[in-house]
């Protein structure tokens, strides 16, 4: 894999991480036009989940910080009050929902990820799901009108939340658009539903990250120069954090039609590509 390629892959990670056009199904999309072997450059790919994971953690590092602190909080309240005390404040609440939505994605990751991966060889399964990514974006443009805050979400609204997330994983599906849905059918104001769906990325993206790595290093970079690496992951840092800042006003100016327009043409060039033998 050269540094154009790298350059290429570290852009698509970026954007489509945090845009609703799933990164997975683009990345797909890119190894196969580009004839790059994922399972050659396991290395590179971890690295480029690590440098989407650090595009969160800089744009949302105040929240994190915060959440960080209520989680020390919560458990000295534990020992002294015998209680976490969830509802101390809409922060500590967060970060509660925050792992109440892991349990569903966890679950599911772990008992159907080999599944899933079989899935990122057929294009005509990426095209149909890029298309149903576009058509819940256009509904969730329609029906999300919800007000509710950090005091007014519920468990369930989490947990709803988790498993759309979850669903993500089948190549095609936008996990940013999948858990940004959940939040907006659940009610949730748009400002809380882009910071939630952005900040119970990173359980997900961390995990594949270190899953990948866990295998990347038994095999080490494989051929690809620690340089191109780096330019891959730093391509996907940048562009991850244009793509978050860009979100929240693409959400906040409810202009998500036009991702619904761009899912369903990809996803049908894709299906067509397929059927000839192009992809």
């Amino acid at each position: 894999m050269d540094n154009l390629q790298a350059i290429i892959l570290g852009l698509v990670q970026g954007l489509t991480e945090f845009l609703p056009v799933s990164s997975s199904g683009h990345l797909a999309i890119c190894q196969k036009l580009m004839g790059v072997d994922e399972s050659n450059i396991l290395f590179f790919a971890a690295t480029l989940h690590l440098g989407t994971l650090a595009s969160v953690f800089v744009a949302y590092r105040s929240d994190i910080a915060a959440l960080f602190i209520e989680l020390f909080g919560a458990f000295k309240d534990l020992f002294t009050e015998k209680s976490f005390k969830i509802n101390k404040n809409p922060t500590r609440r967060l970060g509660f929902m925050i792992v109440v939505s892991a349990i569903p994605t966890g679950l599911i990751g772990f008992i159907f990820n080999d599944f899933f991966e079989t899935l990122y060889s057929k294009m005509a399964v990426v095209g149909i799901s890029l298309i149903i990514t576009g058509t819940i974006l256009l509904l969730a443009e329609k029906f999300g009108t919800g007000r509710k805050g950090e005091y007014e979400m519920r468990v369930r609204d989490a947990f709803f939340i988790g498993l759309c997330q979850s669903v993500a994983i089948v190549p095609g599906i936008s996990r940013s658009g999948s858990t940004l849905v959940g939040g907006l059918f659940s009610g949730l104001n748009r400002p809380l539903a882009v910071k939630f769906a952005f900040l119970m990325s990173i359980p997900p993206i961390a995990a594949s990250g270190l899953l990948e790595m866990k295998d990347a290093v038994s095999i080490g970079l494989n051929g690809v120069s620690p340089l191109t690496v780096i330019l891959g992951c730093l391509v996907a840092f940048f562009s991850g954090l244009f793509a978050i800042k860009w979100m929240v006003k693409i959400v906040t100016d409810k202009k998500l039609i036009g991702f619904s327009i761009y899912t369903w043409a990809a996803g049908a060039a894709v299906i067509v590509l397929s059927i000839i033998g192009i992809l």
